[in-house]
């Protein structure tokens, strides 16, 4: 194909009355092909949508063969139309065939055979022809440019840490272990300890990558490979980070129904996460709440998944869980000074998915080198970390946001895979 055809293509939602009788290129993927004899039409898909051709003559004989789902570039003239569902059609006068697709193909992009979860992502690249499905990728890149301009506007920093680790950074119970040159190490559940680190220089920092959880969770939100938004200030309490979360929160959710509101009516999701403050509940009052639905729940217990969804059915939008038992949170999380069986701490929910966790951290070494031990860990494991908080570690605090599970609540989707690119979970590893 020749770089001039691709540089004057036009898009397919480009096209319109203002075009008729000028002679364009298209190019796209054969959604459909009706032949009416003497007459033939085309339904053709890009990237921005579809666009319909008309055949006549010799062009429709030999177009006949060519399978749906092939790639063709198209030229002709645009005219009026009697289409309900196209403001113009092209009158085609030549047709390139760029790549021709097998027949049958594995999955139906269109959508009308449906296929399972399993069939889909194992032709994903097939899956995304689907507007409905590539829809969900255009908006999960809307989103994390939003959610980047968001933090640099106020003064975050965007920084990259190791993904290879040489320390567990809450133990090491749910990451992955792997023998590194002779020596142990693990796949980054977070870049906690990085994170925290960078503020003694940069103050204020966030990242946006990809972390691994060796859990071994079956369930419709659960990925072994996720992506998760963290951010880290100094001289913010909690309740500032909070703050910022449902600023963040607030401001995404709005600007996706103003600027997107067509694709948001995609995904059938409802104007109700339309919100203007987010509440903050204890977890004590959380317990209170649940006794009266029967749900018993000694303090110092985690809300199992049940529990959370009767909080749901009380809380069915967002809101903050916060100040947890400290025994429930990692060693990094300060706890309350009047009361330490509390930790400065939170969890942001939308109904039962827990989508941010984040808290004040302790930032006095030696009150850290105690929760360590307290945790079962070895101080000694953690040296290279510890050592920075000898060098001037500012108070500081922060969090984590799974953007995976965000976009769930985005897209009203039910399975996080659907999310997802290419997920990982307990038996998926390919595509």
């Amino acid at each position: 194909m020749q770089n001039e055809n691709t540089m004057n293509r036009i898009f397919a939602s480009s096209i319109s009355k203002d075009h008729i009788g000028q002679n364009l290129t298209l190019i796209g993927w054969i959604e459909d092909f009706r032949d009416m004899g003497k007459i033939g039409f085309i339904s053709v898909r890009d990237m921005t949508g579809n666009f319909q051709g008309v055949l006549t003559a010799e062009l429709l004989s030999t177009f006949r063969d060519v399978p749906r789902q092939s790639v063709i570039l198209v030229k002709g003239t645009i005219q009026e139309t009697k289409a309900e569902n196209f403001q113009v059609e092209v009158k085609v006068e030549k047709v390139e065939l760029l790549s021709k697709a097998a027949n049958p193909l594995p999955i139906d992009p269109t959508g009308r055979v449906k296929s399972s979860m399993d069939k889909r992502l194992d032709s994903r690249a097939l899956d995304l022809r689907n507007y409905k499905i590539s829809n969900i990728f255009k908006t999960r890149s809307y989103l994390l440019n939003l959610i980047r301009n968001f933090l640099y506007s106020r003064m975050f920093v965007e920084v990259n840490t190791p993904k290879i680790i040489g320390s567990a950074t809450e133990g090491g119970a749910d990451l992955f272990g792997f023998e590194y040159f002779s020596k142990k190490a693990y796949l980054a559940q977070s870049p906690q300890l990085y994170k925290e680190q960078l503020t003694l220089g940069l103050e204020r920092v966030f990242e946006i990558s990809s972390y691994f959880r060796a859990e071994p969770s079956h369930t419709v939100r659960h990925l072994s490979e996720f992506v998760s938004v963290d951010l880290e200030a100094a001289f913010l309490d909690y309740g500032d980070i909070m703050d910022i979360v449902q600023e963040l929160v607030i401001s995404t959710i709005n600007d996706l129904f103003v600027h997107r509101n067509k694709e948001m009516a995609l995904f059938e999701n409802k104007q109700e996460i339309l919100i203007d403050k987010i509440p903050r509940i204890t977890y004590q009052k959380c317990l209170e709440d649940l006794k009266s639905l029967g749900e018993k729940i000694e303090f110092d217990d985690d809300l199992s998944d049940p529990a959370l969804k009767k909080l749901g059915e009380i809380y069915p939008s967002f809101y903050f869980i916060i100040d947890w038992p400290t025994k429930l949170k990692p060693f990094y999380i300060l706890a309350h000074e009047k009361k330490p069986e509390l930790s400065r701490s939170f969890d942001l929910q939308f109904g039962y998915l827990e989508i941010v966790s984040g808290g004040t951290r302790e930032h006095d070494s030696e009150r850290l080198r105690n929760k360590l031990l307290e945790k079962g860990l070895d101080p000694k494991s953690f040296s290279d970390h510890l050592q920075t908080f000898e060098w001037g570690m500012p108070p500081h605090s922060g969090c984590g946001l799974g953007f995976d599970r965000f976009m769930m609540m985005i897209t009203n989707s039910t399975n996080i895979r659907e999310v997802v690119l290419y997920p990982r979970d307990t038996e998926r590893v390919s595509p």
